[in-house]
C-alpha cells in the first residue's frame, strides 16, 4: 500500500490535469482520486510486472460505448510513463475504421448496414494485423498509424496520423469490441432489436459480422497479452452514457459546421448495430478477461476482479 501511495503522489497532478481536460461544466468526474488510487495504480503495478522490455506487452481494453475507455487508457498511460518509466503507446480500434469511401463500397457489395462504422468488418483488419506484426518485430521501424475523426466520420489527413518513432514497452489497444468472440449460428436467427428486424431480415449483415469475428478478429485478439473489461450493468445504461458522450463532443468541437454529431434518435439507432455483440460480451467476457472492472450506474469503478492469468 505504501508503494501505491508513493506512486499516487508522483502521478496525481498529471492525472487530475488530464481528467480536468475531459470535463465540461455540466459533466464533472466524481471520486477521481479513489479511482486512480484504488484501481488504476494497482492495475499499473500488475502490468509493469508483466511488461517485458524486449517486446511490447499488448493490453486489450474493452467496454461498451461510453464506459470511459479513452479516459481510463489515457490515465493508465500517464501512470506507466511517469512512475514506471515505461514507453507506452495507446491506440483505439476506432482509429482503424475503414474510410468512408471504403465503407460505401462495402455497403454496396455486401449489405447497406456496413456503411455504419462500428461492427467487426468495418475496420481495416489488415492494417491492424500489420501494426501488431511490425510492433513485435526485432527490427522496429518507425510507424505511421491512422487516427479517425468521428465528427466527420472519416480518417484524419495523413499529416495528423500517429507517428510511432520508437518501439513501445506497452501498447494499449482499446475499443468496444476488443476481445469479442463470435456467437453460434443458430442464435443469429433471432432479431434482438427493431433495426435488425427491419433492415437485416435475411441475416446477411449479422452473419457477415459474426464471420469476421470468427476469423481475422480472432487471430488479432489472440495476440493480446491481457484483456481488461469495463463491465457496465446493462445496455440501457450504455445508451445513456453514449448520449452524454455525444453532447460532450458537440460542446468541445470548436467548429460546428460539417460535423456529423448525432441526435438522440441517431444514437439509439447507431447503438442497435452494437447491441448484439455488446450483450454477448456482457455474458461471456467475465469468463475470459484477465481483469474485470465493475462499473456502477454513476459511471464509477466499484470493484475489480483479477483472474490468475
Amino acid at each position: 500500500m505504501q508503494q501505491f501511495s508513493l506512486c499516487f503522489g508522483k502521478v496525481k497532478k498529471d492525472c487530475l490535469k488530464f481528467i480536468k481536460s475531459q470535463e465540461t461544466k455540466a459533466d464533472k468526474f466524481k471520486n477521481k482520486e479513489r479511482m486512480i488510487k484504488s484501481f488504476l495504480i494497482p492495475l499499473c503495478f500488475w502490468i509493469s510486472k508483466k511488461a517485458d522490455k524486449k517486446r511490447p506487452y499488448f493490453v486489450g481494453l474493452a467496454g461498451g460505448q461510453g464506459t470511459g475507455k479513452t479516459t481510463i487508457s489515457s490515465l493508465i498511460k500517464i501512470i506507466l510513463t511517469k512512475y514506471f518509466k515505461l514507453k507506452v503507446f495507446r491506440i483505439s480500434i476506432d482509429d482503424f475504421y475503414k474510410t468512408r469511401r471504403e465503407r460505401i463500397n462495402l455497403s454496396n457489395k455486401i449489405h447497406p448496414m456496413l456503411l455504419t462504422r462500428g461492427v467487426p468488418g468495418t475496420h481495416d483488419i489488415n492494417m491492424m494485423l500489420s501494426f501488431f506484426r511490425k510492433a513485435k518485430s526485432r527490427k522496429f521501424r518507425r510507424l505511421k498509424l491512422p487516427t479517425f475523426n468521428k465528427a466527420i466520420d472519416d480518417r484524419f489527413h495523413k499529416k495528423n496520423w500517429y507517428d510511432l518513432k520508437v518501439r513501445p514497452d506497452v501498447i494499449i489497444f482499446e475499443g468496444w469490441c476488443v476481445g469479442a468472440k463470435s456467437e453460434k449460428n443458430n442464435t443469429l436467427k433471432k432479431n434482438i432489436n427493431s433495426l435488425e428486424k427491419a433492415k437485416d431480415q435475411k441475416q446477411i449483415w449479422r452473419k457477415y459480422v459474426n464471420q469476421q469475428l470468427k476469423s481475422k478478429y480472432k487471430n488479432l485478439y489472440s495476440q493480446l497479452n491481457c484483456l481488461i473489461y469495463l463491465r457496465a450493468k446493462n445496455f440501457s445504461l450504455l445508451q445513456k452514457w453514449r448520449l452524454k458522450q455525444e453532447r460532450k463532443l458537440w460542446v468541445k468541437s470548436k467548429v460546428k459546421s460539417n460535423l456529423k454529431i448525432m441526435s438522440r434518435g441517431d444514437v439509439i439507432n447507431f447503438m442497435q448495430t452494437y447491441q448484439r455483440i455488446t450483450q454477448n460480451m456482457f455474458k461471456n467476457m467475465p469468463k475470459y478477461a484477465s481483469i474485470i472492472f465493475n462499473l456502477n450506474s454513476n459511471h464509477q469503478i466499484k470493484s475489480a476482479v483479477y483472474k490468475s492469468k
